[in-house]
């Protein structure tokens, strides 16, 4: 299980049609899991925070968010969602894809501003918070759109398409900004190169050479573009990642902790253990007692 298929299983979970690709589901930190590893995907993304506080990265930008806050993910963008030091965090994660909102024929919201959008070219703000400019108006569209989810009543389709295009109405017209930093965007493509490497051969066995050879650099080269763009180790960061992926599969399957530790890329189970403690504070069998507890 990657990190997209952990967001898929939680689709299919909420999900009324496959004809409305609109899905919501709430998250808790640390008590689903501690930290969402940087990954990207091709759907419109919208983090909701409702209590607590946490940290989201946006393609390599750092925004601690609290109870209030509004984060947006566009296609193609890295993103990642951890703990703030012993705090925990209750969020709404709202993902949506955006041809459900675009005319099958051209026409101006599709050509000057959705597909702008998904290409990239269009930007918008990524985090809201509570005081903001535009802000009580575009979390009304959140919250109305929300709230119509809870009781589903005949016909709520329009509703929530309604709230998103205009809060997309909000969003375009007082933030939207025609513009890409080449720099930046060039070492976002590389870090999306990494990622999907890694969700794709995580339960193998992948060296520094390995990556080198993926992004045709040499060695150290990547040792230090990884530690610079990501603040920490190619090993820290995949390790923390199999570590992720077996915290989900301890409370999502049945499966030995033997089993899980080598599926995840382990083959040695004391370190895997002495490991996994290190990150979730807690052994394996412990950390697997959270799901008979909630």
């Amino acid at each position: 299980m990657n990190i997209l298929e952990y967001e898929s299983y939680q689709e299919k979970k909420h999900h009324v049609s496959d004809l409305f690709p609109y899905t919501t589901f709430p998250c808790s930190i640390p008590l689903d899991f501690d930290s969402v590893p940087a990954h990207w995907h091709e759907e419109m993304e919208i983090i909701c925070i409702r209590s607590g506080k946490g940290i989201v990265t946006v393609d390599l930008i750092e925004y601690p968010v609290s109870a209030g806050s509004i984060v947006f993910i566009c296609p193609g963008q890295v993103h990642s969602i951890d703990q703030y030091e012993n705090a925990s965090m209750e969020y709404i994660n709202i993902i949506f894809k955006l041809d459900m909102l675009q005319s099958k024929q051209s026409d101006i919201c599709t050509d000057n501003y959705f597909q702008p959008l998904y290409d990239g070219t269009l930007h918008i703000p990524a985090h809201f918070a509570p005081g903001m400019p535009h802000y009580d108006e575009i979390s009304h569209c959140i919250d109305s759109a929300d709230m119509v989810c809870r009781t589903n009543p005949p016909a709520y389709q329009f509703v929530i398409k309604g709230q998103l295009y205009l809060m997309f109405h909000i969003l375009f017209s007082n933030y939207g900004e025609m513009k890409i930093i080449k720099r930046d965007q060039k070492t976002v493509e590389k870090m999306k190169l990494v990622i999907k490497y890694i969700e794709a051969n995580y339960m193998h066995r992948i060296s520094i050479e390995d990556m080198a050879k993926e992004l045709h650099i040499s060695e150290s080269h990547f040792m230090k573009f990884f530690k610079n763009t990501m603040g920490t180790t190619f090993t820290e960061y995949l390790n923390d990642y199999r570590l992720t992926m077996a915290g989900r599969l301890l409370l999502s399957s049945g499966d030995s902790i033997l089993n899980i530790a080598v599926e995840v890329g382990f083959d040695n189970l004391s370190y895997f253990n002495r490991l996994f403690k290190k990150h979730f504070y807690v052994t394996p069998r412990e950390y697997r007692k959270r799901l008979v507890q909630k």
